[in-house]
């Protein structure tokens, strides 16, 4: 059931916004044009290099090598990227209301857990060798553990508190099954190598198609829990004043953000940050409204996961840097400097 806005944002639409809201729109619609551009980027330049004349011919002609390289490799891990990035920046955003930490990430929960030691599992034991075969495995890895974790931390009357420390816990423990497995399995080892750092350079048509259904259904979930995840952000007594069912309300915002995240870790692997880094940024300029931290989060996430993997195809060439390495690279710093800003902010 969606509920009205809470009485402090009606206030503010009320009082002055059409200029700020107008102002928001226009960033938003900045974000998108940096989009296009990061995207064309991301389309142009690659470990092999190419002039914008072969790299154009590539992709209206698609026979070739041209070809081969810009549709078959680029353009492929583009739309994944596109995909993967806004994923994970709804998962964050939504994760980040439902816990009412700003800090969260779709690690939190364990989503990302799950998925991985669920394809080591296939790997393993069940001898999965291809891309294709590690999606059906990841996802529902991830959607496992989204399952527990609601149910361990209370179902409807799960608490943001309750839901943090299962997560927590059950990531600690499945990434020790995971360590444990690679270990003593080489060949495990060296097939997850790629796949535990996060990366695009397998993307292919045929995985886009298998997670794309799934990423469309938890966007559209997640972007109609906006109204009523601004009231449960408020606290419960305030949510319920409002109208807002908060068991339902939490329910489907851990559905959103497992389908969410457990498609995108499927298709790339574990990428950090991004889910943490874009939502926590984009709000500190939309405030916390989240009609606007969810559309922002859904337009920069894949600037910000595109631009790292341009960057990884660049630093290392002929060679690549995963993007899950580059974003760490980038995620560390960001996420210390975000700390020490919140604890001074307290102080």
């Amino acid at each position: 059931m969606l509920v009205d806005s809470p009485p402090e944002q009606r206030a503010e639409s009320a009082s002055a916004p059409p200029t700020r809201r107008a102002i928001r729109a226009l960033g938003l619609l900045v974000a998108v044009t940096v989009l296009v551009l990061v995207a064309l980027a991301s389309i142009a330049i690659g470990a092999k290099e190419l002039s914008l004349e072969q790299v154009w011919h590539g992709l209206f002609h698609a026979s070739g090598t041209y070809g081969d390289v810009v549709v078959d490799e680029r353009l492929s891990r583009t739309l994944l990227g596109l995909l993967a990035g806004a994923a994970l920046g709804l998962s964050g955003a939504v994760l980040q209301a439902l816990t009412r930490n700003p800090l969260a990430d779709p690690g939190l929960l364990g989503i990302n857990a799950g998925a991985s030691a669920a394809v080591v599992t296939a790997i393993t034991y069940f001898g999965v060798t291809s891309l294709s075969g590690y999606v059906w495995f990841a996802f529902a890895g991830a959607a496992a553990v989204g399952a527990l974790v609601w149910f361990l931390g209370g179902s409807r009357g799960a608490t943001p508190v309750r839901l943090a420390l299962a997560g927590t816990a059950i990531s600690a423990a499945l990434y020790g099954y995971l360590q444990a497995v690679m270990i003593m399995d080489d060949a495990a080892l060296s097939r997850m190598r790629f796949w535990t750092v996060g990366s695009l350079s397998s993307a292919t048509g045929s995985t886009i198609d298998q997670v794309l259904p799934f990423l469309a259904v938890g966007t559209v979930l997640a972007l109609l829990l906006a109204r009523p995840l601004n009231a449960v952000a408020m606290g419960d007594d305030t949510a319920r004043a409002l109208g807002a069912h908060l068991g339902r309300t939490r329910a489907l915002a851990m559905l959103a953000a497992t389908v969410l995240c457990g498609a995108a870790t499927a298709a790339c692997g574990p990428i950090v940050f991004v889910g943490l880094m874009v939502p926590h940024a984009v709000r500190s300029f939309t405030g916390p409204d989240l009609r606007w931290i969810l559309p922002y989060a859904t337009v920069l996430s894949p600037v910000l996961l595109l631009g790292a993997d341009v960057v990884g195809r660049i630093v290392a060439r002929p060679a690549e840097l995963q993007v899950g390495i580059v974003t760490a690279i980038i995620g560390g710093p960001v996420f210390i400097f975000l700390v020490r800003r919140r604890r001074t902010a307290q102080l």
